[in-house]
């Protein structure tokens, strides 16, 4: 199985406190925040991953160089511009040899079955599944619906304060799909999976309630150098 990790943001936001590096490369303790993500990837027998990189990625190659030393296989695909999410993975999808890939942020942290996303594409025929994550306040993000575990609604603006269920940027995406990703500057949740939604394209999901970080604001950042202190992330 192979995995592309989406690494090529500017991550401005997180510059205050890390200004040198990659975002994705945000030391916790001796360690990269991203090879705690490569961990999770290879406990779920993904033996390839392709980083999705831009700025400073050489950086990301220079650590990782080719997997070897972190069980498994790397591969790097450049972006010589900001290409977007789907632009990027258009970009790192000439390095995917399988029919099937799983894509997610460099920058976030979530506890998953990968397993889980496959079975259920396998098992309903998607061209595409995704892990979704529940939420005190949809507003603040825009509202994912499953429905008989079929994505009916995606980044559904509402101004209502309530709990419900938002894209948790996880995927696994059948090459089908990858091929209709124009080139240039596209963005997966903006343009691509509403248009595929639109179209009548096979989306599904589940919803996970595993340990979920995004380290892309400082105090997040902090947050999972102390969660992983205390143990609450485990190496």
């Amino acid at each position: 199985m192979q995995a592309i990790l989406l690494a090529g943001g500017l991550g401005t936001r997180l510059k205050s406190v890390v200004s040198d590096r990659p975002k994705p490369m945000a030391l916790i303790g001796e360690r990269p925040f991203m090879e705690y993500v490569t961990r999770q990837l290879t406990r779920h027998g993904i033996e390839e991953i392709v980083f999705a990189v831009g700025y400073k990625g050489s950086m990301v190659e220079d650590y990782f160089k080719d997997g070897a030393g972190f069980g498994f296989h790397a591969s790097y695909a450049y972006e010589e511009e900001l290409l977007g999410t789907a632009g990027a993975i258009k970009n790192a999808g000439r390095l995917v040899t399988d029919d099937q890939v799983y894509v997610l942020n460099a920058d976030t942290f979530y506890q998953i079955d990968y397993g889980r996303l496959n079975t259920l594409r396998r098992e309903r025929g998607f061209d595409m599944t995704m892990v979704l994550r529940e939420v005190p306040d949809v507003s603040r993000y825009g509202r994912a619906k499953l429905q008989d575990g079929r994505l009916t609604a995606f980044n559904e603006k509402t101004e209502e304060a309530r709990p419900g269920t938002i894209n948790g940027g996880i995927y696994l995406i059948s090459r089908k799909l990858i091929d209709e990703i124009p080139e240039g500057k596209v963005s997966l949740e903006n343009d691509m999976i509403p248009r595929w939604l639109s179209e009548g394209k096979a989306l599904g999901g589940f919803v996970n309630d595993g340990y979920f970080i995004d380290i892309g604001i400082p105090e997040d950042y902090y947050k999972f150098i102390n969660d992983v202190k205390e143990g609450v992330v485990t190496w």
